[in-house]
C-alpha cells in the first residue's frame, strides 16, 4: 500500500495533484506485464532480454490513484463504445489460473459504463480500461485511475461454485470502482476528511446500478439491511462518528460502514428531496464546476443547491453529526375519506 514510496518523493495529500507519465523497464522473462495508469504510449524491446512500456495519464491526480503492475499475467479483452462513438479497448488481467472465470466481470464492467452514460452522461475519458485480479491483494478493490486493482474474490465467478451473492458482489464492486473515475478521480477529495465525498457518493451511484441490473426492491431490502445490522450498531456505540469526522489519528480507521453506507444514505437525501432529474442537474453543475479540482462535501452541497435554486443548509447537518435519528411516528386512517395520515414527532 505505500510502495509509491520506493519510486519517488510526494506530498501524500488528496489536493496535491500531478500529471504522470511513467516509464516501466523490468526483465521481459519474469515481469512479461507492464502497466501503469493512462494510455499505452511505447513499448519495446531492451538489452540483456529486459523491456519497457511507457504509460501517459493526460489528467491530473493525487498519489493515492497512481498504480503500477509488473508480473506474470495473462489477459482476457474486450472493447466498448461510448455514446460518442469512441471506441475503448477493455482488459482484465489475472494469475494465469483464474483467466477462465473473468467473463461476468467484463460483462458488468460494460453494463457500467453504459449505465454511467445513461443516468449521468459521463463517458469514459481514456483509451484503455484495465483491471488486475491478484490472489494477494490486501483489500478489496482500488479505484486506480484506468488501471484498477481488485483482489481476485470481486472479479472470479465460476457458474459451477459461485453463489448468486458471488455474483451481484462482482458486479456491484466492479461498478463502483468504475465509477469512481468521476466521483472520485477526476473530481477528487481536497483533504481525508471529505471521505466521503466519494465514496459515499459512489456507494450510491453503485446502488443505483445494481438495482437498475436487477431487482430495485430486493437491493434496497438489501442496504437498509446492512444499514440495520451494522451501521446502526456502530452509530449507537463508542465507535459512533459523523459521515465527516473533524479528527482522525489514522486515516485507515475511517474506511467504516458509516463513512461508506450512511455517507450513500445522506447523498440519497439529496436524491429524495429534488428528484432524478434536479439530483442529475446538480451533478452536471458539480462536475463543471470541479472536473480536475479537489473540493470538499461543502462543494457538493452548494452544488446541489445552485443548481435547483434550493436552500439545503439542513442537510449539511448530516455531515457533522452522529447517531441515529429516532422518530416517534402516528398514524391514523379516516374510513370515511378513504385517507390514512401519518405524524412524525
Amino acid at each position: 500500500a505505500e510502495g509509491f514510496r520506493g519510486i519517488t518523493c510526494f506530498l501524500d495529500r488528496p489536493d496535491v495533484m500531478a500529471r504522470y507519465t511513467t516509464r516501466i523497464e523490468a526483465d521481459a522473462a519474469k515481469y512479461p506485464v507492464l502497466l501503469s495508469n493512462g494510455n499505452l504510449k511505447e513499448e519495446g524491446q531492451l538489452e540483456g532480454g529486459r523491456h519497457y512500456a511507457v504509460w501517459e495519464d493526460p489528467f491530473p491526480k493525487p498519489c493515492y490513484l497512481f498504480a503500477l503492475v509488473a508480473g506474470d499475467l495473462v489477459k482476457q479483452e474486450d472493447s466498448y463504445t461510448t455514446s460518442s462513438g469512441k471506441a475503448v479497448t477493455l482488459r482484465i488481467y489475472t494469475q494465469p489460473a483464474n483467466t477462465s472465470q473473468v467473463g461476468f466481470a467484463m460483462v458488468s464492467l460494460k453494463k457500467a459504463m453504459k449505465w454511467d452514460e445513461d443516468v449521468y452522461g459521463l463517458e469514459y475519458d481514456l483509451d484503455l480500461f484495465n483491471i488486475v485480479a491478484v490472489d494477494d491483494f490486501n483489500m478489496g478493490a482500488m479505484e486506480n485511475k484506468s488501471l484498477n486493482i481488485f483482489n481476485s474474490r470481486l472479479v472470479l465467478a465460476d457458474p459451477d461454485s459461485s453463489t448468486d451473492g458471488d455474483y451481484a458482489r462482482i458486479e456491484g464492486v466492479v461498478g463502483h470502482e468504475y465509477f469512481h473515475n468521476w466521483t472520485g478521480n477526476r473530481v477528487t477529495c481536497r483533504d481525508w476528511f471529505q471521505l466521503t465525498l466519494k465514496e459515499g457518493l459512489t456507494v450510491f451511484r453503485d446502488q443505483g446500478f445494481s438495482a437498475d441490473m436487477n431487482s430495485a426492491p430486493v437491493k434496497r431490502i438489501e442496504d437498509v439491511a446492512v444499514l440495520r445490522a451494522s451501521q446502526f450498531s456502530e452509530d449507537a456505540g463508542p465507535m459512533a462518528h459523523p459521515i465527516r469526522p473533524d479528527s482522525y489519528i489514522k486515516m485507515d480507521n475511517f474506511y467504516t460502514v458509516t463513512v461508506y453506507e450512511k455517507g450513500a444514505e445522506v447523498i440519497r437525501l439529496y436524491h429524495t428531496l429534488l428528484g432524478a432529474e434536479g439530483f442529475r442537474k446538480g451533478m452536471d453543475l458539480y462536475f463543471q464546476r470541479h472536473d480536475g479540482q479537489a473540493v470538499t462535501c461543502d462543494d457538493f452541497l452548494a452544488a446541489m443547491a445552485d443548481a435547483n435554486g434550493e436552500d439545503l443548509s439542513g442537510v449539511g447537518r448530516w455531515y457533522s453529526q452522529a447517531g441515529t435519528p429516532k422518530l416517534t411516528v402516528t398514524t391514523a386512517y379516516d374510513a370515511a375519506k378513504k385517507s390514512f395520515t401519518i405524524q412524525t414527532h
